[in-house]
Order: structure tokens, then C-alpha cells, then sequence
């Protein structure tokens, strides 16, 4: 009886795509510019489809990112106030629409535990007079530093079964939290529900010199529509331009300027930016009245 799984019963077709990016490595790509372009080759040479090549690089960028680099910050972290009742902090954790909340104290330096919502559901369920209090529910917070490597955290997530993270700075100050999704998004890309809204167009004009931009609009597309050099090397993205440029991950609302363009940003959540409002400088109103 012939072994189906044997080399020479392999086609082209019956390799897995984990074979096909190993024979392509006995090149032995010297850095990972050059492993990058093995990937993209393979994916042109439709030896693995673009889905897979996004996440093969998604790991790369994972093996290189720390914790302080995806974390939502300090001041966009939900939490719950140990001290309250139940039943006034149900309302805000049916807006937020989250799984899982940090448990506070005193003020966001004091985690008490976490508390996982479906934890609740029990006790809504049954005709409760009064709602125990949060300390009867909570389960221990896991603390990482900021400069823990992804991948790593990302294998204890795996191990020891927990989804969340709080993130300290070197002080012992919480300055975050971190989630298994915001890793995971990294490798897959975003993952979308029911209330993400619609994909947009990348760049749309809003009034004569006011445009909606995406912030995930590459930076080539961005540089030939509005014929500005912003440098490709620094980032991928406008959004990626803007970042660095803040500094911090920047909410609702603030705005900067960078080479005469005004940005200011349209739309966040906690982990990016999502549009962007831009004002164009003087120089090009000019240009495009003229």
C-alpha cells in the first residue's frame, strides 16, 4: 500500500504552503529584508495566496514589537471602580461593550483584579434584591512590563489561558493594558464585528480644501494625491507619519501640523487611529485655484 503522505505522492497541489516557504528558505535569506522579499516573491509567483503572506509578515512584526508598541494607553483604559455597586456600573459596561474590565481603587495605579462580564450573567439572570459587590467576582490581574517582548506574551496567553494584561512602566505605574486580540490582530489583520463601520474610500473631499483620509492610506497613494514627498521610510502610512509625529497615540480631536498640512484626527479607538481630517496648506489652495 502506497503511504499518501509521502514525498513522492506530493504534488504541486498537495503541498502545504508551510513546505513551500520551506523549500524557498534553503536559499537562506541573509536578513530580513530579504526574507521579507521571499514571502512577496512566493505570494507574486501565487506559490501562497496574499493572505497568507500578510500573515507570515505579521509574525515577523510580532518577533520584533514590544508591549509598549500595541498597548492601549493609561488614559483609554475602561475601568471599574471597586467601591461602587453593581448595579450604577452596569450601564457603562453594557456601553463599552468589552468582555473584560480592569477593577480599580484609589485611582488607574491601583488594579484590584479583573472582572470578566460574563461572570455576571448568573447572577442578572436570578431575581437578585441587591447585587453582590465586584470584590466577590474578581479574578487576579495579570501584570507585564512594557518592555516584554509579543511573541512571548503571547505564548503565556496561550499557556496559562488569560486574555488580558496590565501593563507597568518602569516606576511599577500602570501606563496600559494589553489584550490577546491587539496581538492577534497584528498576524490577521483587524478583526472586524457587527459594529465596525463600513469601509471607506482612502481619500474623500470634504470641502474645497478639507479631505477625509483613512489613516491606513499607504503613504505612496498619499504623496501622489496630494504631489507631497513624505518620506516612505519612516512609515507605510499617513497614519504611521502621524503617530510618529505625536509622539503618543493621539484621541478624538487633537490636531497637528506637519509640513504646512494640518491633521487633525477624525476618528481613534484605543489601539490606532482610524481617519484623519487634513486642512492642505496655503501653498497648494493656491495651486489648485489657480
Amino acid at each position: 500500500m502506497s503511504d499518501d503522505n509521502s514525498p513522492s505522492n506530493q504534488g504541486s497541489s498537495g503541498k502545504t504552503w508551510l513546505g513551500t516557504i520551506a523549500q524557498m528558505f534553503q536559499g537562506e535569506p541573509q536578513s530580513k529584508k530579504e526574507l521579507v522579499e521571499v514571502i512577496e516573491d512566493a505570494q507574486h509567483r501565487e506559490l501562497i495566496d496574499s493572505d497568507t503572506q500578510k500573515m507570515i509578515q505579521g509574525v515577523l512584526g510580532v518577533s520584533e514589537l514590544k508591549v509598549r508598541d500595541i498597548m492601549i494607553p493609561r488614559s483609554q483604559m475602561i475601568t471599574l471602580n471597586v467601591d461602587k455597586p453593581l448595579a450604577e456600573l452596569l450601564p457603562l459596561m453594557v456601553e463599552a461593550s468589552h468582555s473584560r474590565f480592569p477593577v480599580i481603587s484609589e485611582d488607574k495605579d491601583h488594579i484590584e483584579g479583573i472582572l470578566l462580564a460574563k461572570d455576571l450573567l448568573p447572577l442578572i439572570l436570578k431575581d437578585h434584591d441587591e447585587l453582590p459587590p465586584l470584590t466577590d467576582h474578581l479574578r487576579p490581574a495579570i501584570v507585564v512590563p512594557e518592555s516584554k517582548r509579543l511573541d512571548t506574551l503571547l505564548d503565556e496567553f496561550r499557556q496559562k489561558r488569560y486574555h488580558m494584561a496590565i501593563v507597568v512602566d518602569e516606576y511599577g505605574g500602570v501606563s496600559g493594558l494589553v489584550t490577546i486580540e491587539d496581538i492577534l490582530e497584528i498576524i490577521v489583520g483587524e478583526i472586524e464585528d457587527e459594529h465596525d463601520e463600513e469601509e471607506i474610500e482612502d481619500i474623500k473631499q470634504l470641502a474645497k480644501h478639507v479631505y477625509l483620509v483613512q489613516a491606513l492610506t499607504p503613504l505612496d497613494e498619499f504623496n501622489e494625491y496630494f504631489e507631497i514627498d513624505f518620506n516612505t521610510n519612516e512609515a507605510d502610512t499617513i497614519g504611521g507619519i502621524i503617530l510618529h509625529a505625536f509622539g503618543h497615540m493621539p484621541e478624538k480631536g487633537e490636531t497637528i501640523e506637519v509640513s504646512g498640512f494640518q491633521f487633525k484626527i477624525a476618528n481613534s479607538d484605543n489601539r490606532r487611529i482610524g481617519q484623519l481630517q487634513i486642512t492642505v496648506p496655503k501653498k497648494l489652495e493656491v495651486e489648485a485655484t489657480s
